[in-house]
């Protein structure tokens, strides 16, 4: 199970999402641009102690990604608000890369055309989106519970 973020706009999103790929030890890949200025110097505030932990994956543009990820088998799954099947009635596979678009815009509509897959988290009526860490946190609870807890009491 690995996470993956699309063209990440908030520096401080970027480094919870280490912590948490850090804390489910998951992979975590990010797709540039960035809508920061991402250097080491960057990284390493944004990311504490949680760094050595996990080594983001860096791709250069949205055509490498998926190349990496089906190069290895692995199925992209968009995790994106609108999306018709629910994050709990999908069934997630230990290979997944669950993919979040950008804070400010999500996933473009050709993005998510490219996606194996796509869920959403059901909100209350009104609820507009969530936190992009957040989300990530949700989606990676549920894939997570499916395939690597499955076994745990």
């Amino acid at each position: 199970m690995q996470l993956a973020l699309y063209q990440p706009d908030i520096a401080a999103n970027f480094g919870a999402a280490i912590r948490l790929s850090a804390c489910l030890g998951a992979g975590l890949h990010f797709i540039e641009p960035c809508g920061f200025p991402l250097s080491d110097k960057v990284l390493k505030r944004v990311s504490l102690d949680y760094g050595g932990l996990v080594t983001p994956v860096r791709h250069m543009d949205f055509n490498r990604f998926c190349t990496a990820v089906h190069g290895i088998g692995g199925r992209i799954v968009a995790v994106e608000t609108g999306q018709v099947t629910p994050l709990h009635a999908f069934t997630f596979l230990r290979g997944d890369v669950l993919l979040l678009g950008r804070e400010t815009e999500g996933l473009p509509e050709p993005v998510l055309q490219r996606c194996d897959a796509a869920v959403s988290i059901p909100m209350a009526p009104g609820a507009r989106s969530l936190n992009l860490v957040t989300a990530a946190a949700i989606a990676m609870g549920e894939a997570a519970r499916q395939t690597l807890w499955s076994d745990r009491p």
